[in-house]
């Protein structure tokens, strides 16, 4: 008999290979999770700078309204209170996010929800006006898509530079679908999203994959196609979270994604921006957002507890083969090709794809996590 060592190789020890590993563990399967970089945690890995929790590869914010989800990441760490409000800033203007009163009245001074709404109606009826006149009514790219749902003063401060720099594309040649729908809200709420729940893990992102690997088998600095063939012998069955091109040396191509660039520096000061998220919506701007990362675990006077700072300016760019993969590009060509991976991938026996790279879809960490629930559930008898 040829008995297998573990019953899950998982490869990738980021969220969905954590949680994964955890949830099988739970249920008294044991799991090897190796992972090729030379820490846990995949993009949610913290670098602590200084007493700083910096999000080395971009800022999360934790968020969901699902109470099993909430619940089942607090019992492995308490998560703080943090709520993400971000400020856009075009040509030296600040703005609240998402689109509220807030918003409204530094634009245009209007104070009532009434006055902001006549305005946004106006300028999305313009829209559908220009669009009828040139003979057509539905939005045939991004641009017209935003228009019609938030008319022009928003589209050009607040839209149009931030989309072009983060896809390296002009709106005009972005698929309307991007952006199916923008939220208008006529409070004066600048809680930019409406789950539930919210917050970053009490001591960073860290706490929360140690958490879940604890007294899980892991292995870092281990690259799985180095020598497939052994890692694939030792397990009843491989989770596989790489991306699914790879897995199939790139047979029907490259899938395309955007990546991004980040510049981080360490200041002498406690409070750069006072905030820690701003866009910048400016084309000409060459980054898209600066992250100062104290602010998500340090609110009030608890931010001037450390007298340096942490700031990232983000840029996005064009991806080529060995950068690291970011945002899918799930456009016609791209969703052509993964459908032809997936193809495969249904085919398989004892290889299970699952997560961002796997699935080439984008994610939240929340909907991961309920990826991963659904995943043990159907791969593991109770």
């Amino acid at each position: 008999m040829n008995i297998k060592q573990y019953h899950f190789l998982i490869v990738g020890a980021g969220l969905y290979g954590a949680t994964f590993a955890y949830e099988a563990t739970r249920r008294g399967l044991r799991c090897l999770v190796i992972e090729k970089r030379e820490h846990r945690g995949g993009n949610i890995y913290c670098e602590n700078i200084e007493g700083i929790n910096v999000h080395k590869y971009g800022a999360h914010i934790f968020h969901t309204s699902n109470k099993e989800v909430w619940d089942f990441v607090n019992a492995i760490v308490p998560f703080n209170r943090y709520t993400n409000s971000p400020i856009a800033n075009y040509k030296g203007e600040l703005y609240n996010l998402p689109f509220n009163m807030n918003t409204f009245y530094q634009m245009w001074k209007v104070k009532t929800p009434g006055e902001a709404q006549l305005i946004i109606n106006e300028q999305r009826q313009k829209a559908l006006d220009d669009m009828r006149s040139r003979g057509y009514s539905s939005p045939r790219n991004l641009e017209e898509q935003a228009l019609l749902l938030v008319g022009k003063d928003i589209y050009e401060k607040l839209i149009k530079g931030y989309t072009e720099k983060q896809w390296g594309r002009k709106c005009v040649d972005l698929p309307s679908f991007i952006i199916k729908r923008l939220p208008v809200r006529l409070t004066f709420d600048n809680n930019y999203f409406n789950d539930k729940y919210q917050g970053i893990p009490v001591g960073g992102y860290n706490r929360l994959i140690d958490g879940l690997l604890t007294g899980i088998e892991t292995k870092v600095n281990v690259d799985f196609f180095e020598d497939r063939a052994y890692w694939e012998s030792i397990a009843d069955k491989v989770v596989y979270t790489g991306p699914i091109d790879q897995y199939y040396n790139y047979q029907f191509g490259h899938l395309q994604y955007r990546t991004v660039h980040f510049e981080t520096e360490l200041l002498n000061i406690s409070n750069y921006q006072g905030n820690a998220v701003i866009n910048y919506t400016e084309k000409d701007v060459p980054y898209t957002r600066v992250i100062e990362h104290k602010h998500f675990e340090m609110f009030g006077a608890d931010v001037d507890s450390i007298h340096k700072t942490v700031v990232t300016k983000e840029s996005s760019t064009e991806w080529q083969p060995g950068m690291e993969p970011y945002y899918p590009v799930n456009d016609e060509r791209n969703n052509a090709i993964y459908e032809k991976y997936r193809i495969l991938a249904d085919r398989e026996t004892n290889v299970h794809f699952g997560g961002r790279l796997a699935e080439y879809k984008y994610y939240d960490m929340a909907p991961v996590i309920e990826k991963a629930f659904h995943d043990v559930n159907s791969l593991v008898k109770e």
